[in-house]
């Protein structure tokens, strides 16, 4: 992976060992494209891990050469298919050897500076542990608009981050003590496993944002989980709810995640009910009455 050309951003640490961690199942097109911005970033103390979700398009091959090509800093790993991002974003993160951890969804793509700007917010900001940046929503060959997007990005955003997923998971880079010490992504996910592991992050520190467009969100493909269902809301529910049964959040934190919960299960419900699933909308009201009793103060759902 070395290239004479490359050098690392002023204020940057040079010596700051990151790992990307590329997820990927029959992507090959969209992972050439990903891998090589990855190849270009300006921060020179990199490994790249492809984790192959059990791919039969070529990923393999390609993968294999590549890893010729740059021995010791490109590393590929092949698993039998899952269909869950969370288990093979893991089994990068333990084969990881950098102190930090980068992520990059094999249909996103990074500019140049992407990490070494995160790498220079990290030693600007020591008590931080998780910084995110702006992105590009590319859809097709068109740009869509965020204008509409408020929510807080820095700082202490639990609340926020109840919601909906506020950080893209192609956007974050982590030290890696804390993706450990929460035990990374939930394994039993197919989608919302992101928002999921975000709720853990918020609910414990405080989150740093670069308030620039480091990464392009390509969305709109078929191949894409949330166009595979039409909606993920259900699955943010589930999310919600086993954090909630597990005891992770405490105090003031346990009662707005119990309100979010009581507010998407009743949304949702109303949905299914619109469309005949009567049995899908009676179980989300039963969960919503549930958690209801929990709260301390009253809601409005109009």
């Amino acid at each position: 992976m070395a290239d004479p050309y490359r050098r690392p951003l002023a204020g940057a640490n040079p010596d700051a060992r990151i790992t990307a961690i590329v997820p990927t199942y029959n992507r090959l097109p969209m992972l050439r494209e990903a891998v090589f911005s990855v190849l270009k970033q300006t921060h020179s103390s990199l490994e790249l891990v492809v984790v192959d979700d059990g791919s039969d398009d070529g990923t393999a091959g390609w993968c294999r050469r590549l890893a010729t090509e740059h021995p010791g800093s490109f590393r590929y790993l092949p698993l039998s298919h899952c269909g869950m991002p969370g288990k093979v974003r893991n089994a990068g993160a333990r084969l990881a050897r950098g102190e930090y951890l980068a992520f990059l969804d094999s249909d996103d793509l990074w500019k140049p500076d992407k990490l070494a700007r995160q790498i220079a917010f990290f030693q600007e900001h020591p008590d931080i542990r998780i910084c995110h940046t702006r992105e590009i929503w590319q859809r097709g060959q068109k740009i869509v608009s965020q204008a509409g997007q408020r929510h807080g990005r820095s700082g202490t955003i639990f609340a926020d981050a109840l919601k909906k997923c506020i950080i893209g998971p192609s956007t974050v880079m982590m030290r890696r003590e804390l993706f450990e010490e929460l035990g990374g992504f939930r394994e039993d996910l197919e989608i919302a496993e992101d928002y999921e592991l975000w709720l853990r992050v918020t609910a414990r520190c405080p989150v740093g944002y670069i308030d620039e467009p480091l990464v392009i969100k390509r969305g709109g493909h078929a191949d894409q989980l949330s166009e595979r269902y039409g909606q993920i809301e259900i699955f943010r529910i589930r999310a919600l709810q086993l954090n909630l049964e597990a005891g992770t959040f405490r105090g003031e934190q346990r009662d707005l995640a119990a309100r979010e919960l009581v507010r998407k299960c009743r949304i949702y419900a109303r949905g299914c009910e619109k469309r005949g699933r009567n049995g899908e909308a009676q179980s989300c009201l039963e969960i919503a009455q549930r958690y209801d009793k929990e709260t301390t103060s009253s809601l409005d759902w109009q």
